[in-house]
């Protein structure tokens, strides 16, 4: 049986906060939502304070609140600013342990990758990882702070918007090995430019530990910048690739038939073969560059491929799944509407292209954060939504019509100011056969168009469970 995650002197030792009560506890969370009893409930001030909750938390069977506030009755830690003791707490958890930490940042991919890692990591013992996209100044902290000592290996997921956001999360971490997935356009409403894009991304080596691992895409048009940055944070780090027939780990061959893909890679010198049931040349880049870091790690390649096998996208990031319409037909959608930039686009929409349907039909939000640049660059999506042959495209969102008038007159277009606006028009024009790619930035809200989907499919199954009932 394990240890408790952390004890009220443990907790205390890391952040230096009044201990009320003598309490251990078994994990810990931010949201009462969420709370499992046994829990650290940490009261962080953000859209709402935290301090709010408290008296839920306890309701809920919190083990003890992590406040800022005096409590004297019930078990808790207090301290001065709630974020910096779960900081603490979460550097105090790296130091306790002896797994091999890894980082993983990127413009696009850090997520897949990341899960692709975990997943590998899992299979060999005590695993750790961020949950979610749990990758900025609360969710590395969090992640760190429910290691529990025993872990073996753990990934951590660091992503950012503006400057000055990743070298922190990378110094708490100090990972034994640090992976960018690619360097591409987004943030750029906060970062001003690529360039920029990619010298924060390299702040991903800042904690690297001195004889650790960079790994780096070999064919990024920021490699040398980026090689050249994380020498100067790791000089002693020994520098692995993943990407094109030159490196370290690349795909050699793949096979898809429309739904899964077999990807065949040489990694380290090794030959494997993984498959995942994703469509897309982009897989085959993540399970390089995942493959290429669980080695780093110890794992052999033939392990870390007989545990990525089978692997299955996570709902939002390109997870296909069958809808069920009226008079027992069927359409297939691929969610990938978790988020969205120019890169992640064109690849979502070349993989796309890959699915057999009678009809493919592409719902797209407009992207987020793009800078003074946006409207070129979703018209410039253009090109790769007319190479998917669509019978219609859906757009969402005022900042897309660039894209609508670069389409006009080549596909049939329907256009809403939101994702909510497309939902009636997707559901009356949706039949037996067709394939639907869902993508968008998140904060345009396209998740809700495939969750809307998904009752409605639900929805026409209803009646035929009701007759086999009576």
């Amino acid at each position: 049986m394990l240890r408790p995650l952390w004890t009220a002197s443990e907790a205390a030792a890391a952040t230096g906060g009044r201990v009320v009560g003598d309490w251990s506890v078994t994990g810990i969370s931010i949201d009462t939502r969420t709370l499992q009893p046994g829990e650290l409930f940490v009261a962080l001030k953000d859209t709402r304070d935290g301090h709010d909750f408290v008296p839920n938390a306890y309701k809920t069977g919190a083990g003890a609140c992590l406040v800022s506030r005096q409590i004297d009755d019930v078990p808790a830690l207090q301290v001065d600013d709630t974020l910096t003791a779960l900081e603490d707490m979460g550097r105090a958890a790296r130091a306790r342990t002896d797994a091999f930490c890894c980082a993983i940042t990127g413009s696009v991919g850090k997520t897949s990758v990341k899960e692709m890692v975990a997943r590998i990591f899992r299979s060999q013992g005590h695993a750790h990882w961020s949950v979610k996209s749990f990758n900025n100044h609360w969710g590395v902290p969090l992640t760190l702070a429910r290691m529990p000592e025993e872990t073996t290996r753990a990934v951590f997921e660091i992503g950012m918007n503006t400057p000055g956001e990743i070298e922190p999360r990378s110094l708490m971490v100090q990972p034994h090995a640090a992976l960018i997935t690619k360097i591409a356009p987004a943030h750029l409403e906060g970062m001003g430019s690529e360039d920029a894009v990619a010298i924060e991304k390299s702040a991903i080596f800042a904690g690297l530990e001195s004889d650790g691992f960079i790994l780096l895409p070999s064919n990024d048009r920021f490699f040398d910048l980026l090689s050249q940055r994380a020498r100067d944070y790791a000089p002693k780090a020994k520098l692995l690739t993943f990407g094109d027939y030159r490196s370290d780990a690349f795909v050699t061959a793949s096979e898809c038939d429309g739904v899964s893909t077999r990807f065949d890679l040489s990694v380290q010198g090794e030959t494997v073969s993984v498959t995942v049931d994703a469509v897309g040349e982009h897989w085959g880049q993540n399970i390089a560059a995942a493959m290429l870091l669980a080695t780093c790690s110890g794992i052999s390649a033939e392990d870390a491929a007989e545990a990525l096998s089978g692997y299955t996208p996570p709902e939002g990031r390109g997870q296909a799944e069958w809808l069920a319409l009226p008079e027992d037909g069927k359409a297939l959608l691929v969610d990938d509407a978790y988020n969205a930039n120019p890169e992640s686009m064109r690849a979502a929409l070349a993989g796309f292209a890959q699915r057999p349907a009678n009809r493919h039909l592409i719902a797209l939000g407009e992207m987020k954060e793009l800078g003074p640049d946006a409207d070129k660059l979703h018209a410039d999506l253009a090109p790769q939504i007319i190479a998917c042959n669509p019978a219609i495209v859906f757009l969402a969102g005022d900042g897309i019509k660039p894209l609508a008038e670069a389409l006009e007159g080549k596909v049939k277009t329907e256009w809403a100011p939101n994702a909510a606006g497309l939902q009636q028009m997707v559901n009356k024009l949706l039949t037996d056969g067709d394939a639907l790619l869902i993508k968008g930035s998140n904060a345009s809200g396209m998740r809700t168009l495939a969750d809307a989907l998904r009752t409605w499919s639900k929805a026409q199954t209803l009646p035929e469970m009701d007759s086999k009932d009576r």
